[in-house]
């Protein structure tokens, strides 16, 4: 996913070039008795929602890159042009092709990868792991398991593979003719873990409950256009289990522990908050003076939620001081009252 959102920021970013690079009055197009600048594409399209965006995301990224682009290495850049084009192939495009139809050069594309590189790193000097971090990541965890797999796309032809499995049929053999993963070709041999994006959730929960030779039902998932249902049945050949030991997994639950944070959408946009207050940005331009509200308004609803801890806690206390008080104003009545019976 993150991948393709690199190649969809390439497009996004490509609106600005023109207006960056040239003059505003440069001539854009003429006709008879008119011509259209630079200027007048600029106020054309800079109060949409997406120049809106991409002038966020531009700041954002400058802030970043100007604090932690300095380690952010050529080799660096290179290692994830190549993993971005690798990607793009996997989904039948050539990289060049796109970059060409956005007007973007190689250099241009490598740049924002860079910015991307040091944004990522930003938020990740922001991530502590406490205690609790990894108890939460080792609630859900799993290790890594061998397995074989057949998946078919309908739930009646999954029942007859189970029933040719019962009957005695040979894993590997109608893995290889039947099955429309990409491992048929090895017999359905897989391996995964419980952070594996390439088995469904569904069929990895399944798979971890079963012991080794176990054969399961039926399994019915999502395929990964998430649109899809497919349909899994799973032997085990070696499940592992964790124990009750963290110790040994800790490397992986670190992990797991700073994926969750990255992915924590409270923790990106305060993380966002205050490097942009650190930087001291200033908007120029009354075009995108509320550009920057969202993540002011996460300080804001931070300070108002602090705020509001308080005056909850206060409360309290004030209910809990008042109740003690009439508590004993009770027991103070009671108490004359038995004196004057008496």
């Amino acid at each position: 996913m993150k991948k393709k959102l690199i190649l969809a920021a390439a497009g996004i970013f490509s609106i600005f070039t023109l207006a960056a690079c040239s003059s505003g009055t440069q001539d854009i197009a003429s006709m008879k008795g008119a011509t259209i600048t630079v200027d007048d594409f600029y106020k054309q399209v800079k109060g949409s929602q997406e120049s809106q965006n991409t002038v966020r995301n531009m700041i954002v990224y400058k802030v970043f890159e100007d604090k932690y682009g300095k380690n952010i290495t050529d080799k660096d850049v290179q290692k994830k042009y190549d993993e971005t084009k690798k990607a793009a192939e996997a989904q039948g495009t050539k990289l060049e092709d796109y970059l060409k139809q956005q007007g973007l050069t190689e250099a241009d594309f490598k740049k924002q990868l860079k910015q991307n590189l040091a944004f990522e790193a930003g938020l990740k000097a922001k991530v502590k792991i406490t205690d609790e971090d990894l108890k939460e990541a080792w609630a859900t965890f799993h290790p890594e398991v061998e397995a074989q797999i057949i998946t078919v796309a309908t739930e009646d032809e999954a029942k007859a593979i189970k029933k040719e499995l019962t009957d005695g049929g040979d894993f590997t053999k109608i893995a290889k003719e039947k099955s429309t993963d990409a491992s048929k070709k090895d017999g359905g041999k897989v391996k995964f873990d419980s952070q594996s994006q390439e088995i469904p959730a569904a069929a990895k929960d399944a798979a971890f409950k079963l012991k080794d030779g176990e054969i399961s039902e039926p399994i019915q998932a999502t395929d990964s256009t998430g649109y899809q249902s497919v349909y899994y049945i799973i032997k085990m050949t070696k499940n592992t289990g964790k124990g009750n030991d963290m110790k040994p997994y800790e490397k992986e639950l670190k992990k797991i522990a700073e994926e969750a944070k990255l992915s924590n959408q409270e923790f990106v946009a305060k993380v966002i908050s205050d490097a942009l207050k650190e930087a001291n940005v200033k908007i120029k331009d009354d075009a995108f003076k509320e550009v920057l509200t969202p993540y002011l308004q996460t300080e804001d609803s931070a300070a108002k939620k602090d705020s509001s801890e308080k005056s909850k806690d206060s409360s309290s206390d004030k209910k809990e001081k008042a109740s003690d008080s009439s508590a004993k104003e009770e027991t103070s009545s009671s108490s004359k009252t038995e004196d004057s019976s008496k």
